[in-house]
């Protein structure tokens, strides 16, 4: 581990502040510090090598509250056992306390917070590994993963830069149910939509978010829960805890008068980013909600599909997976009233 400058920012002005001086002047990152379930084990692999760390802990966002349009505001040091088991996040988006409670162990899930599960990074070996090629860490340096260890990587949004996906289960049910990001910079704050935060790897895999230096994640919004609408998160994985996603789906479906009235799904273990399926739901809009029309929707969503070597089984388990979330979705006792 490379020897760092320590702050602790009181406010999230200050944080910024810091933030943006430290940028000025260091020829390492700068790097925000909240649970530090991610961000400490990368440093002691010389993965993550900063500059400074902003200790952001003391900053007011650890709340979830509800707003006045009925949505939800999340703040990003909410720690992930706490949002999993909130009574709001239960009743209203059960898909994301499923996820939420899918990943990690229980000792994680009471440290790591929602602004760091956001950006947490790929659990790709190779990209962690500092004596192999990785153009994600070392841009121009390879992509190990290409012939190598790829069983568990990323079948949708590759390049022949990156195949690693988004270890997420989070941000798969955010992005089911179309989270915005807000975040406070040196210019100011502003709101992205969670398909426009996450980047493909295309030629500059380092890039993983349009997060500009310095911008400080300070919490997440949802809209207010679709009415006569079920929701689902669904994982499967090579054993039943403590284990990422081989494959995964959130689903939210409304039906309406013996028809699909709305349809939001998104795909896990399988994407460079938590995969965003309009091809799916597409089929799924206004059809009738039986096993056919899923089939077909699942099908819709791996039409662009590129694998590999040993994770071609990906494109037959992410279909079986899409088609049983969508039947728990569906079903009466998922519904909202």
């Amino acid at each position: 581990m490379h020897t760092f400058q320590m702050l602790r920012a009181q406010t999230p002005d200050d944080a910024v502040r810091l933030a943006a001086a430290g940028a000025d002047s260091a020829p390492r990152p700068i790097r925000f510090l909240a649970g530090g379930t991610t961000l400490v084990d990368l440093m002691k692999l010389d993965v993550e090598q900063p500059q400074q760390v902003i200790d952001i802990n003391r900053l007011p966002f650890d709340q979830v509250e509800q707003t006045a349009d009925g949505g939800l505001k999340i703040g990003a040091l909410v720690r992930n056992s706490d949002l999993a088991n909130h009574p709001l996040v239960m009743q209203r988006y059960p898909a994301l306390s499923q996820a939420l409670l899918s990943g990690a162990s229980a000792q994680l899930r009471n440290m790591a917070t929602t602004g760091g599960n956001l950006l947490q990074r790929t659990r790709c070996v190779y990209f962690r590994d500092t004596a192999t090629a990785c153009n994600k860490r070392q841009p121009g340096s390879g992509c190990a993963a290409m012939d190598g260890f790829h069983r568990n990587l990323a079948i949708l949004g590759i390049s022949d830069q990156c195949i690693a996906t988004n270890p997420s289960d989070m941000n798969v049910a955010l992005t089911a149910l179309e989270a915005t990001i807000h975040v406070q910079g040196a210019g100011g704050a502003r709101m992205i939509p969670i398909n426009d935060f996450y980047l493909l790897p295309g030629a500059t895999p380092q890039r993983e978010t349009v997060l500009a230096p310095g911008e400080l994640v300070t919490h997440v919004s949802l809209a207010a829960p679709v009415a006569n609408a079920g929701s689902t998160y669904l994982k499967l994985r090579d054993r039943a805890s403590y284990e990422f996603a081989l494959s995964s789906a959130a689903v939210l479906i409304g039906v309406n008068g013996g028809s699909i009235s709305h349809a939001r799904v998104a795909l896990g273990g399988v994407g460079t980013r938590p995969w965003r399926s309009p091809e799916a739901e597409a089929v799924l809009q206004g059809a009738a909600p039986n096993v056919d029309t899923f089939a077909r929707a699942a099908a819709a969503s791996v039409r662009d599909a590129r694998t590999h070597r040993d994770n071609a089984f990906k494109v037959d388990l992410i279909q079986r997976c899409l088609v049983q979330a969508l039947k728990i979705a569906v079903s009466p006792a998922r519904r909202s009233a």
